[in-house]
């Protein structure tokens, strides 16, 4: 069986043409087979699918890869069709690639380099010879247009080089046609005209290979007002001379994009000659014999543009590494925050290289580990900006020989040299010439012409400094009608003199200080209170807050700072501060404001995290408790989240604010913003599966309550810890969180707190298979939320006991439990415990075979959670009411049930979508017994 993607897209079995289906079941089919071996994400096959996505396409690509699965496996039948699976990171078409035109073509390509003539020009024509005509033919959207340009590139590159071929080892007929065709098709590419010059020179026609040259001179000076490009030139000059050159040309394959996680590259990028010249020729001479991962180090003083270097660098050779590029910022000199640990930097990469939080492993050895496995036989280009020093980059290396890793940072990374064989580049301070350069693209050469005099001051003053250029250069370009004079005039009285000195550090402050003196006094004193900001950015609420203003104006100060460059908007809505003027403000700040005003700055700012997060909590989980009962404080502004999806939408961009708010809060001597903090952040990280975060927030929050002394909070706090070490499968610090939790509460003779932990042991118990101890446990907590008085708790305990007896199969005591929780919940309008009694209950059903009580059961289910904004207990009920249809023989309704279910886990990043999709590929109806509990 063969997949067609260089003409129309087909499947081809036994010489036959097998029908794809419908033109995007087709799309689906193109997208995955041009990826063949590697995963494909649910969001990149939309993107790819639908330019325009409409609602719903996530459920219909669940069908189309559903049908695609059975019409591959009736394609090649015997066990030889291809395997359309999921794995960690989307979905893959597990086939070989000579069974895939395309993937065949580039092989075939790869294996001609190197060989001799006659072998490279019949490895060619093979590979030449897939193609059927217009590539994905008939498939609209971006993608298939971007991958067409792509492959007819790569086609004419290789048509042109298998000519060349040809003509050396004398088979000029053989080419002629080919050429000429093409050329039709392609009239303004030049290479095919200069090949089609040359074969019919070498076929003595010599006259029409001078009309060639001609016809191409005339129709680019007609439509392009061009003329022909130097090689063209040469060539119709060796003809006259009747001796035509035979060039070889190299054959690329097209770099992948995934991931694609480079910083945008930035804009005016001037000389560094030097320095990229040495990354290239190092990168060059890596290949052959390498045993290892090739490291290059950038480093130099704070503000030269190691970062701007690197990222223009990657850019230029990202085609390189077909398999991506990775980018992190460990932010190891950030002087107003905590450095990025490695181990986090590790998960970030992991979660960019498809695996989902919970899988990723808790211990830094294990994780990284996993880290170089998924590295080994993949080429990735991965950028490691601001490192510290070199213990806090050497995670990160992988031990691919195909990947090469770049450095920057501040240290020279000596250790990293010695131990790991990197190559250091030293990147030094601009010269004249560069630094005129820098001002000529900023400003605008005949600017800086009309004033030389001015410009030797401004370039001597800043010093060489990148960054004090760029500075000085924004100012500049923002008032076009000064003379540069009067810039140069104010950097003389700035004092700059002590940049010539060597120490252009300690005085580009004057530069910044230059630049702030410009601003209104309150421009100036929110660029102040930033340095307070914990996080690598901040939001335009977020600086309100922090400053105590309302919004239009806090926006509108804002834009004069990045009008300044002092911040930049690198998303919308969203402000970075390079470290140095992050630390500039910090001094600033600290000079200038009081102690009072910077403490009522960053409570602001806590307020403004816990206040917008306790609202977006609620949202998230309705039935939650909530964190903070006092309003926030004059000035503060939280954000106006509306719904659950605004809401996961500021955990998702505030998820790093939110865990260095916690840190903040510690830092500043806010112990109750810490806790309550960690209490907000709780159920996201929990939903999210954000475990490792969750162990975190859980742990500064027990010491922030030790502190004040409040043992209901730190109970509550060891609660938090427990279920994270639980997800984590950690389960004896699970115990131990739980147990501390219960020491604390039996301490405070709350028994409604026992109540709650013995819940958590039961569940505890039920994941480590220990049905005795579940039985007890939930034994206890009906006994003590009813020695409580709590009625929603008992309704729980009830269920629980009642499920308890279900995985036991004492289904008759089972709904006698459940139906008892059951009265009592709607009585008290707990949607929450309803909702896992009707799960309960219908568990119960379909175990008996009862599938229409069970689907009644799993459908009021599904409604309550959905009304409560519960997506993992919805998802977890969509599996069951798909499992009973399947067993009632619905099968459509039961894919319908699973693929939403599916999709829920996806969104969830959980492991339980590996279960659900399982489901969905086997078309067989296979009951699953329940656990075998007593």
């Amino acid at each position: 069986m063969q997949i067609a993607l260089l003409g129309p897209v087909e499947i081809r079995a036994a010489d036959r043409a097998v029908d794809a289906g419908p033109r995007q079941q087709r799309h689906v089919l193109a997208v995955l087979a041009a990826e063949a071996g590697r995963p494909v994400t649910v969001d990149q096959l939309v993107d790819r699918v639908w330019d325009e996505a409409p609602s719903g396409a996530r459920q219909t690509l669940q069908v189309y890869l559903t049908r695609l699965r059975r019409l591959l496996a009736r394609a090649a039948p015997g066990g030889a069709a291809p395997a359309l699976v999921r794995r960690s990171g989307g979905y893959v078409l597990d086939i070989e690639p000579e069974r895939v035109d395309l993937l065949r073509f580039r092989d075939l390509l790869d294996r001609a380099r190197g060989r001799s003539d006659r072998e490279q020009a019949e490895l060619l024509r093979s590979a030449l010879e897939l193609w059927a005509g217009e590539p994905l033919a008939g498939l609209p959207g971006g993608w298939a247009e971007r991958m067409r340009r792509a492959w007819r590139r790569q086609h004419l590159d290789a048509l042109v080089t298998w000519a060349d071929l040809e003509l050396r080892c004398g088979n000029a007929g053989a080419v002629l046609g080919p050429l000429t065709e093409a050329v039709g098709e392609f009239p303004l590419v030049e290479p095919l005209s200069a090949a089609l010059m040359r074969a019919l020179h070498r076929a003595g026609r010599t006259a029409d290979a001078l009309a060639c040259y001609a016809e191409l001179r005339h129709r680019l000076a007609e439509e392009l007002g061009a003329d022909p490009s130097p090689e063209v030139r040469e060539t119709y000059r060796a003809i006259l001379r009747a001796d035509a050159p035979d060039g070889a040309r190299v054959v690329r394959r097209p770099a992948r994009r995934v991931p694609a996680q480079l910083p945008v590259d930035t804009a005016g990028f001037v000389a560094r000659g030097r320095e990229l010249a040495r990354l290239t020729a190092a990168l060059d001479g890596a290949g052959e014999g390498a045993t290892a991962t090739t490291v290059l180090v950038l480093s130099g003083t704070a503000g030269v543009g190691k970062t701007a270097l690197a990222v223009h660098w990657a850019h230029r050779v990202r085609d390189r590494f077909p398999d991506g590029q990775l980018h992190v910022n460990l932010r190891g000199f950030d002087r107003t925050g905590d450095p990025m640990d490695s181990a986090a930097a590790v998960r970030v990469f992991l979660g960019a290289l498809g695996v989902p939080a919970e899988g990723v492993p808790v211990e830094p050895d294990e994780a990284t580990a996993l880290y170089r496995t998924l590295l080994a036989d993949r080429r990735v280009l991965i950028v490691v900006d601001n490192a510290r020093d070199a213990a806090q980059a050497r995670p990160l290396l992988p031990g691919a020989t195909g990947c090469l890793v770049l450095v920057t940072s501040r240290d020279d990374l000596a250790g990293l040299v010695a131990a790991e064989g990197a190559r250091p580049v030293h990147v030094g301070l601009f010269g004249p010439d560069e630094a005129r350069q820098l001002l000529a693209r900023r400003l605008g050469a005949p600017r800086v012409a009309a004033e030389p005099e001015a410009v030797e001051e401004i370039v001597a003053r800043c010093a060489g400094l990148p960054l004090a250029l760029t500075v000085v250069a924004a100012r500049a370009a923002t008032k076009p009608e000064f003379p540069l004079v009067r810039f140069a005039d104010q950097l003389r009285a700035g004092r700059l003199d002590a940049l010539a000195a060597g120490d252009p550090v300690a005085d580009v402050r004057t530069v910044f200080s230059w630049s702030y003196r410009w601003l209104s006094p309150a421009a100036a004193r929110l660029f102040r209170l930033l340095g307070l900001s914990p996080g690598p950015d901040v939001a335009a609420p977020a600086a309100a807050s922090l400053a105590g203003l309302p919004a239009g104006p806090a926006h509108r100060l804002l834009a004069e700072l990045t009008q300044a460059h002092l911040v930049t908007e690198h998303r919308p809505g969203r402000f970075h501060l390079h470290d140095l003027l992050r630390a500039y403000a910090a001094e600033l700040t600290a000079g200038h404001d009081t102690d009072a005003d910077r403490a009522a700055a960053v409570h602001r700012l806590l307020d403004h995290y816990l206040h917008t997060g306790d609202v977006a909590a609620v949202l998230v989980e309705p039935h939650r408790e909530r964190a903070v009962r006092t309003p926030p404080r004059p000035g503060v502004l939280p954000e106006p989240l509306t719904d659950e999806r605004a809401a996961l939408d500021w955990f998702t961009a505030e998820h790093q604010m939110l865990l260095a708010a916690v840190r903040l809060a510690v830092d500043a001597g806010s112990d109750r913003h810490a806790w309550q903090l960690a209490r907000v952040l709780a159920g996201p990280l929990d939903n999210q599966g954000r475990w490792p975060d969750l162990v975190a927030v859980a742990q500064l929050a027990i010491e922030a309550t030790r502190r004040l002394d409040e043992p209901a909070e730190q109970a509550r706090a060891q609660r938090f810890l427990g279920r994270a070490y639980a997800a984590l499968r950690r389960y004896a610090d699970a115990e131990a969180a739980y147990r501390s939790a219960l020491e604390l509460y039996a301490r405070l003779g709350d028994t409604g707190g026992r109540a709650g932990v013995h819940f958590a042991l039961a569940c505890l118990a039920e994941s480590r298979q220990r049905w005795a101890a579940m039985h007890e446990h939930a034994a206890q907590t009906l006994r003590l939320y009813t020695d409580a008085g709590y009625e929603p708790g008992i309704g729980r305990a009830l269920n629980l006991l009642g499920w308890v007896r279900a995985l036991a199969r004492d289904f008759d005591e089972s709904l006698r439990h459940c139906h008892q929780a059951l009265a009592l919940q709607e009585k008290l309008g707990d949607r929450v415990g309803q909702a896992a009694t009707w799960d309960s209950i219908g568990y119960v059903h379909h175990h008996r075979g009862e599938h229409e009580c069970a689907v009644d059961c799993y459908e009021r289910a599904l409604a309550l959670y959905r009304r409560c904004g519960d997506r993992y207990n919805e998802a977890d009920v969509l599996a069951h009411l798909g499992d009973t249809h399947r067993a009632a023989g619905r099968h459509d309704a039961a894919r319908a049930a699973w693929s939403l279910a599916e999709q829920i886990f996806d969104d969830l990043g959980n492991a339980r979508a590996e279960a659900v999709r399982a489901r969905l590929a086997d078309p067989d109806p296979v009951e699953v017994p329940p656990p075998d509990a007593p």
